[in-house]
């Protein structure tokens, strides 16, 4: 399996904008594609979508072991064509200031090489040691090239100079075009939903990197890469009767591809549903799933959407199983920033100016409950600046590497309602007693 993963000295460095450029312009080759993201991360395999065509999917160590990235990356790139993984963060950023379930790791432990992306605005011959530092820092590094971005025709030569000393290829660069600059806000990258004109620019990054990146090369180095042991994605195991509703729309957009599928494997029908535009929950379901998202920046419109309200407050109190993280969480509440919203938690949602929790974190149930039974576990993630006036007991929280634990998450018999996110492959077995609800509520 030809396969590359991109990734860069730092966050923001261009990582997306290079994979971007990358996907769009083998898929102008007509080059099978896959795509895939490290990290618990929403928002770029958007990106990756849009202009592959092609689902994205998440390689993340905290999550899986060894085995299991190997497994995934098997099951889900592209045998005749190209799997492209876009790192997190900077290289060697793990958990806790550490390189634990880092993009190194996934590099190191799926046996792919690696080109690190380098933003040289501001910097002449002092790129020369920052890549030298990137190699040698741990061995293997897993770096087998650079690409510059924001470079120009012009100094390109000097730059590809300095990676050569450093002992290295470079494989092209970008140049810096405010047309490609994607925006951020407090969760990070907007979506791509809300870039006017996202189409012509991914056209256009594609036909830049046609010019100015080494994409033959590019397609040798990963044409190195050693095969992987065959595997397939998992089907459906059970018959398809457990129908689960679940929201998605530019309020509720933060959704494992993986969820969706262990979900379905393991029997369950997804019937996709709008709190912004539609009049109620799917008729005839036995399970409810409200992911994260961006609520807050559609507040009004939920919270007009009067007869939607009801409905989700009606089925969650009368018992349907049901799954709300983050922004799905935010929703159950009576407000949001003030405007009213479900009210199934008997509290207000409100704004803060600072992140409140940030990372991985391990779940331990302190009672049986929907997904599971007391004493389980099972590993998530957060990130939010909102708050809860009762973010819930239900779990413990801790953050791998500190001594930090607290009480999370509304847990009941029928509901799980708290800010962390579940990548449940982490413990299919929240999945599996997810849907023997639903199948018993249809």
């Amino acid at each position: 399996m030809k396969r590359l993963l991109i990734s860069g000295t730092r966050s923001g460095c261009g990582k997306t904008t290079v994979v971007c450029a990358l996907l769009s312009a083998f898929r102008r080759r007509n080059l099978p594609l896959a795509a895939f993201k490290c990290g618990p991360d929403y928002i770029d395999p958007m990106f990756h979508r849009a202009v592959s065509g092609v689902p994205c999917w998440n390689l993340d160590p905290f999550f899986m072991d060894g085995g299991g990235l190997r497994a995934h990356l098997a099951g889900h790139g592209a045998r005749d064509g190209l799997s492209v993984i876009e790192g997190v963060m900077g290289f060697y950023d793990g958990v806790a200031m550490t390189g634990e379930a880092s993009a190194h790791t996934v590099a190191v432990q799926t046996e792919t090489p690696a080109a690190l992306v380098v933003d040289v605005a501001g910097a002449g011959h002092s790129v020369a040691a920052l890549i030298e530092g990137f190699v040698r820092h741990r061995q293997p590094s897993g770096i087998h090239g650079v690409i510059f971005n924001g470079a120009s025709a012009s100094s390109y030569p000097g730059y590809q100079k300095l990676a050569e000393e450093a002992g290295v290829p470079a494989f092209g660069f970008l140049p810096r075009n405010e047309d490609w600059t994607i925006g951020h806000r407090h969760l990070g990258l907007v979506t791509a939903a809300e870039i006017p004109g996202l189409a012509q620019n991914l056209t256009a990054l594609g036909e830049q990197a046609e010019e100015t990146l080494d994409l033959d090369g590019l397609l040798t180095l990963a044409a190195t890469a050693p095969e992987l042991p065959a595997a397939r994605p998992p089907s459906a195991s059970a018959p398809r009767s457990a129908r689960i509703a679940v929201a998605k729309d530019e309020a509720f957009c933060f959704i494992y591809a993986e969820n969706i599928e262990l979900l379905e494997a393991l029997g369950a029908r997804i019937v996709w549903f709008s709190p912004l535009r539609d009049g109620g929950i799917p008729e005839g379901v036995g399970g409810l799933y409200l992911p994260g998202g961006y609520p807050e920046l559609h507040a009004r419109e939920l919270s007009a959407n009067a007869a939607m309200r009801a409905s989700i407050r009606d089925a969650v109190r009368g018992h349907l199983p049901t799954i709300a993280e983050c922004g799905g969480f935010l929703y159950l509440h009576e407000t949001l920033d003030g405007l009213p919203m479900a009210g199934v938690i008997e509290a207000a949602a409100f704004r803060t100016e600072r992140l409140q929790r940030f990372g991985y974190v391990t779940l331990t149930a302190r009672r049986d409950n929907l997904l599971c039974a007391a004493g389980e576990s099972i590993r998530a993630h957060e990130f939010h600046y909102w708050e809860s006036e009762a973010p819930g007991s239900g779990f413990i929280g801790k953050k791998p590497g500190r001594k930090i634990e607290y009480p999370c998450v509304h847990a009941a018999d029928t509901l799980y309602a708290g800010f962390p996110h579940l990548y449940l492959p982490g413990n299919p077995s929240f999945a599996k007693r997810f849907v023997e609800r639903a199948r018993a509520g249809n």
